[in-house]
């Protein structure tokens, strides 16, 4: 039965990728120059609007560089320079910090708010409405974490009013209008009415949108944890009395194969397969409490002396083996550390398991139960909610280490396991937003975005910059992406009104904070 009914899912969501390739074909069509489709008068406005939440929904980990916040975090680090410099090595690469702008823009933004614009007034579809303004609001939320001040009001319109130099809102306009669009849209989400057809998501379930748009709620109101305190205590209430998600099955994620690849997985096991390792922190993070998490993310070639060692007869998932690269080195001065570490060469330091959990068929999550219930539990702890805090924190910690059995059979933890590293992981009364943030941290992966957004709100891991030698913002972190160099040409106005409203160029650098990221 469980087979049938697998085999049934599955046949339903190839359906789905069928039916949204046709609709994506047509609408890349149309992306390929962000300035005629902000202009065309007859770009896909046919198309079906829920195949267009589908291309939005698949768009936001689609296209440009999808590592670099995983190394900003620290989860995994590369020692080699070329096409792969940037951020393991702290420097400015333009190609680096035009993601997601240059993904977003043209695709996302542009096909949420045609969505919305389209159904606003159509009776029979005010949950299709109402889950594109929870998924353009998430767009928004990304991209104004990772540059600060961007197009937000404006954005996405040079169809509908030929606006084509958009002006850029401050981040904290943009994050009042994004709370007030996330409470308005779960709100309106109605399971009675009809279902959103041919939805890959959630596959139209309505409920779960709802809890979705929640818990998305409650992520964007504990942003101003440090900027506003009472507006967030205000959206947190919303969220709760709104009802998140209540277990992994309401986890936002898009399921992948090989037919429809997930991106990172496929540049993690692709060409580059070689060149990415586990950072020391993260491997000694999860040794130190024996976290079962280590087996299910990291494999080791042990004693690879070159790439082509690494083969399956020196493949090892035994987590007391598992060997983090330091940072702060290149491929040439890594070396220095091989004696110490107790490896023969670079390609003999953990990596994530690319034959496992970053494969082109790996689930992409979005936002989780287990994420949901850790800021649930700091949200009770600053005394913005009522509750249990250390039932919210075992039950997150636990959600997540079950979470893991998405990647497969193999990444999957036995249920004995879980429950004994719960118990033996209790919240510290004391020590909580520490040990929230650090699990935060790890629920997070493999979404950057949302786990580098969190470090900074937090303060957790409390991590070190990477310390390479030839860093552009030695002793510190990138902590915001720079305006796309195009933006001077096509917007230069509206640009430099925001990087002046921000503090000038210095603070627009990559060591400049976004409005809610404060010491």
């Amino acid at each position: 039965m469980k087979k049938f009914k697998k085999a049934k899912i599955m046949k339903r969501f190839k359906n789905y990728m069928t039916g949204l390739l046709i609709a994506a074909l047509l609408i890349m069509s149309c992306d390929k120059d962000f300035d005629e489709i902000n202009t065309s008068k007859t770009a896909f406005v046919s198309l079906d609007p829920a195949f267009k939440l589908n291309r939005a929904i698949i768009n936001l980990m689609e296209m440009g560089s999808r590592v670099q916040q995983l190394q900003i975090t620290h989860w995994l680090t590369s020692p080699f320079g070329s096409s792969l410099a940037g951020v393991n090595y702290s420097q400015f690469v333009p190609s680096m910090q035009e993601f997601p702008w240059s993904s977003f823009y043209p695709s996302s933004v542009v096909t949420t708010v045609d969505i919305v614009n389209q159904t606003k007034d159509d009776a029979t579809r005010t949950n299709l409405y109402n889950a594109a303004r929870i998924w353009k609001a998430y767009t928004f939320m990304i991209l104004t974490d990772t540059y600060g001040d961007v197009p937000y009001s404006e954005a996405g319109k040079g169809y509908l009013e030929q606006i084509i130099k958009p002006v850029y809102d401050t981040q904290e306009s943009i994050y009042t209008d994004i709370l007030k669009e996330l409470d308005e849209a779960s709100a309106a989400l109605d399971p009675a009415k009809t279902k959103i057809s041919g939805e890959i998501l959630y596959g139209g379930d309505v409920t779960k949108w709802k809890r979705f748009g929640y818990s998305l709620l409650m992520r964007a109101a504990m942003r101003l944890s440090k900027v506003d305190a009472a507006k967030a205590k205000t959206y947190v209430a919303k969220a709760v009395a709104g009802g998140m998600m209540q277990s992994n099955a309401d986890n936002a994620k898009l399921l992948r194969n090989p037919e429809y690849p997930s991106p990172i997985g496929t540049e993690i096991s692709g060409n580059e397969k070689a060149n990415y390792y586990a950072t020391k922190y993260f491997v000694e993070f999860l040794k130190a409490t024996n976290d079962p998490r280590i087996g299910s993310w990291l494999h080791r070639y042990v004693g690879a002396a070159n790439a082509t060692q690494q083969t399956t007869s020196r493949r090892t998932k035994d987590p007391a083996v598992a060997k983090g690269m330091p940072l702060g080195y290149n491929d040439v001065t890594i070396a220095s550390t091989f004696t110490a570490e107790g490896v023969v060469s670079l390609y003999d330091y953990s990596q994530f398991d690319w034959l496992v959990v970053f494969t082109n068929s790996s689930p992409q999550w979005y936002c989780t139960y287990s994420q949901t219930q850790l800021l649930l539990a700091e949200a009770i702890v600053r005394g913005w909610t009522t509750g249990d805090a250390a039932a919210s924190y075992s039950n997150a910690v636990k959600a997540d280490l079950e979470r893991m059995a998405d990647l497969g059979t193999t990444a999957a933890i036995p249920g004995a396991a879980v429950t004994a590293y719960v118990a033996a992981n209790p919240l510290v009364v004391g020590n909580e937003l520490k040990q929230i943030g650090e699990q935060y941290w790890v629920a997070s992966i493999p979404n950057g975005f949302e786990g580098w957004s969190n470090f900074r709100r937090t303060g957790y891991p409390q991590l070190v910059p990477n310390p390479y030698p030839a860093s552009e913002i030695p002793g510190e972190f990138i902590r915001r992406h720079v305006y796309p160099d195009r933006e001077s040409v096509a917007n230069n106005e509206n640009l430099q009104a925001a990087i002046g409203r921000q503090g000038g160029a210095t603070n627009c650098k990559m060591n400049g904070r976004v409005w809610w990221d404060k010491l």
